[in-house]
């Protein structure tokens, strides 16, 4: 009941605003770009769909920041003799690509990414908390540890979360659950296991 009444006040009651900005990052980083309507649809739109999944892997395994200088696009960050990552086969990719021929690409682009700037931040009542033990699991190599706006570092998150347990991989990337699957579940059993729901 404590989480439907957080709910209710996140989304009805007045709100105070956590910003969202990238304006640290140059232009040529990829969320700046997919936020632009249109702009990743013609970057995508030059190749099949498979190579615009496996691109999207290789680059986002890396610990380097998918920043495109100036006259590039995201998709020209990789080429087709980069191996994907060990972890993600080429069945892998087959069964993602066809999920992406079928559905496309203007969802995941939508969320988080163009909702996200037209929203301009997020409205947080001034004294939620989420009161729900949380574990958030990351990757330690993940390039987003580069962004200059680091929640974590901030203290953001455990300023919203009372019980916040958060648990690095050291070898894990962006991809940290398809990456090393049996270690994140094993850390997901072991905390559902700690917390045990009251009846």
């Amino acid at each position: 009941m404590a989480v439907l009444d957080d709910l209710n006040r996140f989304l009805f009651e007045p709100c105070l605003p956590i910003p969202i900005s990238h304006d640290p990052l140059p232009e040529g980083f990829y969320i700046n770009r997919w936020q632009e309507p249109g702009r990743a649809e013609i970057d995508f739109g030059r190749f099949d769909v498979k190579r615009v999944v496996r691109t999207i892997y290789i680059l986002f395994s890396r610990s380097e920041m998918p920043i495109a200088p100036e006259g590039k696009e995201i998709m020209d960050l990789a080429d087709l003799s980069t191996p994907l990552p060990e972890w993600f086969t080429e069945e892998d990719l087959s069964i993602y690509a066809s999920l992406y021929e079928k559905n496309g690409f203007t969802y995941p682009l939508q969320i988080p990414y163009r909702a996200m700037h037209n929203m301009g931040g997020i409205n947080v009542p001034p004294d939620l908390t989420i009161q729900v033990p949380v574990l958030l699991i990351k990757g330690e190599t993940d390039y987003s540890y580069k962004h200059p706006r680091n929640y974590r570092k901030e203290g953001i998150m455990q300023k919203y979360v009372r019980d916040l347990e958060i648990t690095f991989i050291p070898e894990g990337c962006h991809f940290v659950q398809e990456q090393l699957p049996d270690q994140v579940n094993q850390l997901i059993i072991r905390f559902v296991k700690s917390h045990p729901v009251n009846t």
